[in-house]
C-alpha cells in the first residue's frame, strides 16, 4: 500500500466514526397524546415517527397503540432520568381570566396533562374558585431534560470537531503529497496583468463603498438598539414586564429598547408583527424584529418576538430560560416556528 492509499484509508475511517448507531423505544398512546408531543418528548421529529410506524398525515392515533420511536441511546437515558422525578401535584385555585393554556404555560406543563389529571373535557369552562391539581415538578423535569440534552450535544459537537480537525489535517497532508509529485504550472509564474478602469468604474465603486460604510454604522439607530438590548442579557423574564425592576417579557424587551431610541411600538408581539416594513429572512439586518409561533399546538399566530443582532442570531426574553438570552435563528425549534420579520427602523437611520 503506497503513501496516497494509506492517507485515503485513514480519512475514510475517520468519516465513518461520525455516524452513531440508532436505536428505538416503544411508546403506548395515551389520552392527550399527539405526534408533536411524542416527538418533543423523545427529541425526534414527527416525520421520523410517521415513517417508522407508517402513520399517514392526518391519521387519528388510537388509544393503546404502540409506536416505535427512533431515538439515540443518549436521549433514552435522559428520558429515563426525567421519569424518575416525582411529579407531586399541588393545588391551584382558578382566578378570573385563567385559561388552561395560561396555567399550563405558567407552570411549565401541558394542557393535556392538566386535562388528564383533573378530568377536564375538551371545551369545558373553568369555574371561578375551582381547585385543580398541577404537577409540582413539571418545570424541574423540563430543566433536567434540557440540561442533560445540552451536555449530550456539547459532547457530540466536541467529538465531531475533533474528527473534522483530524480530517482537515489529513486532507492537507494528502494535497501536499500530491503537489510534491506534480510539476509547477507555468501559470503560477506568469506576471499578473494590470487592470484598467474607466472613470465610470471608479465612480461606481466609490459610491458602492460609501453605501456599504453607511450600513449599521456605530452611531446608527439599528446599532444602538442592538447594543442596548445586549446590556439586558441575563435579566429576569417576567410575563407582562417592560423593564420594571429590570425584568422583561419578549415584547416588553422590544418595546423598551425601541422606545429608548425614539421608536414607539404596540405592546403585544402579534401587533408588533404588523408595523414597519416586511423583510424576508435572507434580507435581515441588525435591529430588525423577528417573530415566531412558539405555541405547542402551532396555531399559526405570532406569540413571540426578538431582535436580530447579525450573524444569524437574535436576542430575546425567553420564558423557557427565564431570562434575556441570545439564540441562533437556525436552531431547529425557532427555525421551524419563524413567522416573519419587520424593519421598524427608518431607512435613513439604519
Amino acid at each position: 500500500m503506497n503513501k496516497f492509499q494509506t492517507l485515503l484509508l485513514t480519512m475514510s475511517l475517520s468519516a465513518m466514526t461520525l455516524h452513531a448507531a440508532p436505536s428505538t423505544v416503544k411508546h403506548t398512546i395515551k389520552s392527550g397524546d399527539s405526534l408533536y408531543t411524542i416527538a418533543h418528548k423523545y427529541h425526534t421529529s414527527v416525520e421520523k415517527i410517521q415513517q417508522s410506524n407508517h402513520v399517514k398525515k392526518g391519521e387519528v392515533l388510537k388509544l393503546g397503540r404502540v409506536l416505535t420511536i427512533p431515538s439515540s441511546s443518549a436521549n433514552q437515558k435522559i428520558v429515563k432520568n426525567v421519569k424518575k422525578v416525582n411529579a407531586k401535584p399541588v393545588s391551584y385555585v382558578i382566578k378570573k381570566g385563567d385559561t388552561l393554556f395560561g396555567i399550563a404555560r405558567k407552570h411549565q406543563t401541558s394542557i393535556g396533562t392538566l386535562s388528564e389529571m383533573n378530568g377536564i373535557k375538551k371545551g369545558q369552562a373553568l369555574k371561578l374558585g375551582e381547585v385543580i391539581k398541577i404537577p409540582q415538578n413539571a418545570s424541574r423535569s423540563k430543566q433536567v431534560l434540557i440540561a442533560k440534552k445540552s451536555q449530550t450535544l456539547q459532547n457530540e459537537r466536541k467529538a465531531i470537531k475533533a474528527l473534522a480537525m483530524k480530517a482537515k489535517q489529513e486532507n492537507h497532508a494528502l494535497k501536499k503529497a500530491i503537489a510534491s509529485h506534480s510539476a509547477p504550472l507555468a501559470a503560477q509564474h506568469a506576471k499578473p496583468k494590470s487592470e484598467k478602469f474607466s472613470l465610470k468604474d471608479i465612480l461606481f465603486k466609490s459610491s458602492s463603498k460609501k453605501k456599504m460604510l453607511s450600513r449599521n454604522t456605530p452611531n446608527s439607530k439599528s446599532t444602538k438598539i442592538v447594543e442596548l438590548a445586549k446590556t439586558k442579557l441575563g435579566h429576569r423574564y417576567v410575563w407582562g414586564a417592560t423593564g420594571n425592576q429590570g425584568a422583561f417579557d419578549c415584547s416588553g424587551l422590544t418595546t423598551y429598547v425601541c422606545k429608548q431610541n425614539g421608536i414607539c411600538l404596540p405592546r403585544r408581539a402579534i401587533a408588533q408583527s404588523k408595523v414597519g416594513k416586511k423583510v424576508s429572512r435572507d434580507e435581515l439586518k441588525k435591529g430588525d424584529l423577528v417573530f415566531f409561533d412558539t405555541s405547542k399546538s402551532r396555531r399559526g399566530y405570532v406569540n413571540h418576538v426578538g431582535i436580530y443582532i447579525g450573524d444569524g442570531k437574535f436576542i430575546h426574553a425567553s420564558s423557557a430560560k427565564h431570562k434575556v438570552i441570545i439564540t441562533n435563528l437556525d436552531k431547529t425549534f425557532y427555525g421551524e416556528r419563524f413567522k416573519g420579520a419587520r424593519r421598524v427602523v427608518p431607512a435613513s437611520h439604519i
